[in-house]
């Protein structure tokens, strides 16, 4: 199997025809495990009539109304602490993790079983290995190894599959960077952000991670892992090759990554994973190369069901042959390309924060930089303002970067004209896990948005 692209070659080079014989055979058994075991989905069949013996084809999963993340977060909070979507009792449970963030609401809470756990280190094993990852490889977790689902999965995928785990932990961005040196790390795992981070201190430490031992940078947790220029600068500054995956808490790993052909997307795990892309306003399906909103239903957690969660993610679905891997599942074109709740209306322009940092990152004088939404003083006039900090060396380019800056993102964006900031060195926030660059200051109801 070592010298095999794949990671379970025969599913990952099914005919199509084939495959969805296999996703209809999983998602039966799903909707009836769900109906008979959960009250949450239960409730929601039921009220949309829908029973599973209805299920006949894959369309007919249509029948059953989507879930958000509102509807997990009631859940919870009308029956602390886990609501009524598990489908056994908590004391089955190995594993307790939640969302990094809640924007002022709960977080959600999620439980697994031993099951659900080895489906979970399974999911990255694709990913993993499907990027290169080897018995004789030396991988490092650049991660905080707290609640937040995160890396937990990848890491336990790594030992499956024979290499060297090194947990980074709670270590100071210097030590980390001196661990991966003396260790002889070959694979790093980290969120783009903070890849990009252990690059530019290594850079202040006199050491150049080009000549280190590193051969792949494995990022998730933003959708900055396939922007391009992004990457660029990782590959550049790293001297290796920067992979995208993407997952969620609400399935508890990934559903989608990239391959070591890198296609310019990332392929979805359609043997474990039912994915719709959806138009967000009508609800219809959105065809190939038209974006949309993803709908995943997952067949592998059995603590948690979930059955047509919108997502919120942003998606261009591409068929299977846009890569010439040998895969046939499909592609995310562009991976995770941000969500439909980060954008804002500015004077009637959309304004996406990945969009926006597609442009910044064409700037390699930039080392960090924030988007602030604001409203002017007489409370009528929205703004947008690009806080930037350039690197050290690089302060004196400043007046030629604003005005290049500027017209760039006023040409992508309808003519938008975006204010631009200096900002002191070392003023913007520096981040490990999910990095919030967007804050919102307009005056809203019950409070600031941020």
């Amino acid at each position: 199997m070592i010298d095999s692209p794949y990671w379970n070659p025969k599913n990952e080079t099914m005919p199509r025809e084939e495959l969805k014989r296999l996703q209809l055979f999983k998602l039966k058994r799903l909707i009836e495990w769900a109906y008979e075991r959960v009250p949450f989905h239960r409730r929601r069949f039921d009220a949309a009539g829908f029973q599973p013996d209805q299920l006949k084809s894959l369309d007919d999963l249509r029948r059953i109304p989507t879930m958000t993340r509102d509807d997990w977060v009631t859940a919870q909070t009308e029956k602390p602490l886990w609501g009524d979507l598990i489908a056994t009792e908590p004391r089955n449970a190995i594993r307790y993790h939640l969302t990094s963030g809640s924007t002022g609401r709960q977080p959600l809470r999620a439980l697994d079983s031993t099951k659900d756990w080895e489906w979970i280190s399974e999911m990255w094993s694709y990913g993993s290995w499907g990027f290169g990852v080897r018995p004789d490889d030396v991988v490092y977790f650049a991660f905080g190894y707290g609640s937040f689902i995160g890396f937990w999965g990848a890491h336990y995928a790594c030992e499956k599959i024979g290499a060297l785990v090194v947990p980074g932990g709670a270590q100071t961005t210097e030590r980390r960077i001196e661990q991966i040196l003396e260790l002889g790390v070959t694979t790093v795992y980290s969120t783009p952000t903070y890849a990009l981070r252990l690059w530019q201190e290594a850079v202040e430490m006199g050491i150049d991670l080009a000549k280190s031992k590193v051969e792949r940078v494995i990022v998730s947790g933003e959708p900055a892992g396939s922007i391009p220029a992004m990457k660029r600068q990782l590959e550049h500054g790293w001297g290796a090759k920067c992979g995208d995956t993407a997952g969620m808490t609400e399935i508890g790993t990934i559903f989608t990554f990239e391959c070591s052909e890198q296609p310019g997307g990332t392929h979805i795990i359609e043997d474990h994973m039912y994915e719709e892309v959806m138009n967000p306003a009508s609800g219809e399906p959105a065809p190939y190369g038209e974006l949309g909103e993803r709908v995943v239903t997952s067949f592998g957690r059995g603590f948690i069901p979930l059955i047509r969660y919108r997502s919120g993610d942003i998606v261009m679905r591409v068929p299977h042959n846009t890569c010439k891997c040998g895969r046939t599942s499909d592609i995310y074109d562009g991976g995770i390309r941000g969500r439909w709740d980060d954008m804002k209306l500015i004077r009637g322009t959309n304004v996406y924060p990945r969009a926006v940092e597609s442009i910044i990152r064409e700037y390699d004088s930039i080392d960090e930089f924030q988007i602030y939404v604001w409203r002017d003083e007489n409370n009528i006039r929205d703004e947008i303002t690009v806080r930037i900090e350039l690197k050290p060396d690089q302060q004196a380019e400043w007046e030629e970067v604003r005005e290049r800056l500027g017209k760039d993102l006023a040409a992508a964006h309808e003519g938008l004209r975006f204010n631009l900031e200096l900002m002191p060195q070392g003023s913007l926030p520096r981040y490990e896990l999910k990095a919030k660059r967007l804050v919102d200051a307009r005056p809203q109801a019950g409070g600031l948005q941020g």
